[in-house]
């Protein structure tokens, strides 16, 4: 634009500013431009670039001019580095403006992040000095009028009372650009981010099992194999079992024979022991009431190799190779009987365990319902932390409710799932910050890629991106594309992302197209606002006040949010 009020405008009220007096001759020839126009968040930084175009025969060569950038928003202001010009008779080692020529400054200006700068203004602030009259050191001059300050603004400006002297500084600063583009702040983290698996069980397997061993070639159960086979305590199992109207009980009996004889009539041995074994469990459980099934498997040559696996035999990697080579059940056994120097140590510590009945008990425990689980959060009754994080990920409606949940959950268990899914939760309802903190707890537990993946996430999402990118390792392409997108870098960011984040950084690069596009099927609050914001670009405001309204139909609270965006800045008008 062009700056058609600068630098002493009104040059007839610097008459004590000698040096000054002809420069407000050409003053409509000076250019002002400032990129962007309208102020934009980038990588938690608040950044522009000036550049101003002084004419020929313009600057004084005596003059000294200090130009200082000050970004203003309600309850506060952040100046960044001045910028000094010079004449090219000042002797010093500012930035020289040529009178004969004119000359060209260029400045980028930087301010941290402050959430009040969503609604704020760029403003350029003038000192002026020349070595006569009046104005030997820097004084304050009103670029939007030419002025100096009156004896009782200066007296102001020298005191101590910091408000007053701010507003006067307002007043005499010229606004260059207005309004902050906040979009990248939009952008969706949690959206990106891994929850870790919770390991409940709708229907838990609890199994309870013993064996009843005999004599070989034996399907007499003795009284001595009862009492060590510990049925006594088989029973008491069962028995607690009934009590529970959660478990059903499945009992087997399974008969087996050692591999160490005839194949056939192990078969019949071990359909022998698996009867003699249903009779003794059978009057065991009598008042149980539970069916009893029985089976014969034979040799076990599973249970077999278990044991020998198990074993400190000092060739069982032998017998173990041999297992591997035959299928045949009798070539099997022809082949350890002969390794004579292990089958002693078989016959004696292997094969007296394979002559038995197994008896099983194979327990279903039915979980609680989802009612169940709910009703027991809400009455902060007690829960498994399977059930918490079940009821999280499955059950909650919203992330604030799974914030509440998990909430909960953290109180009891220091569990690293539960703080890295109340992360992703309070990411998505956004508390960025406690978010962080949950992470950082996660990661003290478990050093899961979902958790150094959600560390770096969670650190753009704080605007901490130096910190995002020692994490940098644990990112996969999405993450990639996201940290893109926090250092300004939207093509890169619109290349790797999908659906609303893809948006965001269309809409940044001004593909505007693509970014409709990219929210065709999404219709939430946030999609609808965001093709507010891309109808506001395209001049098309009837359609920017429809998707306005319905998005603030589906989420009231960004109502507040319009009021102060940039981006929505013609609809104000």
């Amino acid at each position: 634009m062009q700056l058609s009020v600068v630098l002493v405008a009104a040059t007839l009220a610097l008459s004590s500013c000698n040096c000054f007096k002809k420069m407000a001759k050409y003053r409509d020839e000076i250019n002002l431009t400032v990129t962007p126009e309208i102020l934009a968040l980038n990588n938690g930084v608040v950044a522009a670039d000036i550049n101003v175009t002084f004419p020929e025969a313009y600057f004084n060569k005596k003059a000294v001019v200090k130009v200082t950038p000050v970004i203003v928003f309600e309850g506060g202001e952040v100046a960044g580095a001045p910028k000094i010009l010079q004449g090219s008779k000042v002797d010093d080692n500012y930035t020289v403006i040529d009178k004969k020529n004119g000359g060209v400054y260029t400045q980028h200006v930087e301010f941290p992040y402050d959430p009040r700068m969503d609604e704020c203004a760029l403003q350029l602030r003038a000192e002026i000095k020349c070595p006569r009259g009046k104005c030997k050191e820097f004084t304050l001059v009103n670029l939007n009028t030419g002025a100096v300050p009156t004896k009782e603004q200066a007296a102001v400006l020298a005191g101590n009372d910091a408000a007053a002297k701010q507003a006067i500084e307002r007043e005499f600063g010229l606004v260059v650009a207005y309004g902050l583009n906040t979009l990248q702040k939009d952008l969706k983290y949690g959206d990106l981010m891994d929850q870790m698996a919770n390991n409940y069980k709708r229907v838990t397997t609890v199994v309870d099992k013993t064996d009843l061993l005999y004599a070989i070639n034996s399907s007499v159960v003795t009284k001595k194999n009862q009492k060590n086979a510990n049925l006594g305590d088989f029973k008491e199992n069962v028995d607690k079992n009934l009590q529970n109207d959660r478990a059903t009980q499945n009992i087997a009996v399974k008969g087996y024979a050692s591999p160490d004889g005839p194949e056939k009539f192990n078969d019949k041995l071990s359909k022998a022991r698996s009867e003699s074994s249903h009779k003794v469990v059978a009057k065991l459980l009598k008042e149980s009431g539970l069916d009893i099934d029985a089976a014969a498997y034979g040799e076990d040559w599973d249970g077999f190799k278990e044991l020998v696996e198990k074993s400190n035999i000092k060739d069982k990697n032998l017998i173990l190779q041999v297992l591997s080579l035959y299928n045949s059940p009798a070539q099997r056994e022809s082949e350890i009987k002969n390794l004579s120097s292990v089958f002693a140590e078989l016959k004696k510590e292997i094969l007296p365990e394979l002559r038995r009945s197994q008896i099983v008990n194979s327990t279903d425990l039915q979980g609680k319902t989802d009612i169940e689980i709910l009703d027991a959060i809400n009455k902060g009754q007690e829960l498994t932390v399977e059930e918490y994080l079940f009821a999280a990920q499955s059950l909650a409606k919203t992330p604030e409710q799974q914030v509440a949940i998990l909430t909960a959950a953290s109180k009891k268990f220091n569990d690293a799932r539960v703080w890295n899914n109340l992360g992703v939760a309070q990411t998505q309802a956004g508390e960025k910050a406690a978010a962080l903190k949950s992470f950082e707890k996660a990661a003290k537990l478990d050093s899961s890629k979902e958790i150094n993946k959600n560390l770096l996430l969670s650190n753009l999402a704080n605007c901490n991106t130096a910190e995002a990118k020692k994490y940098a390792a644990a990112a996969d392409a999405d993450t990639k594309a996201a940290l893109a997108a926090a250092e300004g870098n939207y093509q890169a960011a619109a290349n790797g992302l999908t659906g609303y984040n893809k948006a965001i950084a269309d809409v940044m690069n001004n593909n505007l197209a693509a970014a409709k596009q990219a929210i065709a099927k999404d219709n939430s609050a946030d999609a609808d606002y965001l093709r507010a914001v891309i109808a506001a670009k395209e001049n098309d405001l009837k359609t920017a006040e429809a998707q306005l309204k319905s998005a603030i139909s589906k989420k009231p609270e960004l109502a507040q949010k319009a009021a102060k965006d940039a981006n929505l800045k013609a609809l104000k008008k």
